[in-house]
């Protein structure tokens, strides 16, 4: 009889080793956005902006009270290059504690297009509806023809 407790015990430990930190993770869904047009990109935003367009990052701004996402490419020596969020993925921990990841898509100009040979730093900003800002973002690219 004392053989069954144990294993039963085995059991529920394993299985809550399992599912406890799913459980603490699961907290997590899509982040609705808006793409925002270059000439309604807030003065503020703008303003900061010149400073991340050499990387190739994800990252959030806080202005009045609205939570952006800028994710830029860096520097490109050709015309051609584009950026496009697909989706924002929230991983909540806790109430107040959470990340975001950025989905984006990256497409390269075609090797046969004829571009202009002018230096370009493609980017994208959006306005989410998120109240807070995040612990971290992450930025998960995918390259498409």
């Amino acid at each position: 009889m004392k053989k069954y407790y144990i294993i039963a015990l085995a059991i529920i430990v394993i299985i809550g080793l399992i599912f406890i930190p799913k459980l603490i993770r699961s907290k997590s869904g899509e982040v609705k956005f808006k793409i925002v047009k270059e000439e309604d990109i807030p003065e503020k935003i703008a303003e900061i902006l010149p400073k991340y367009l050499m990387e190739e990052r994800a990252l959030t701004c806080k202005y009045r009270d609205e939570i952006y996402v800028v994710v830029t490419r860096g520097e490109k020596s050709t015309k051609g290059y584009e950026v496009e969020i697909d989706k924002i993925v929230m991983e909540k921990y806790s109430k107040d504690i959470f990340d975001i990841v950025v989905y984006a898509k990256f497409k390269d100009p075609d090797i046969n297009e004829i571009v202009e040979q002018e230096y370009d730093y493609p980017y994208v900003v959006v306005k989410t509806n998120l109240k807070t800002m995040p612990q971290e973002v992450h930025l998960d690219v995918e390259y498409v023809d």
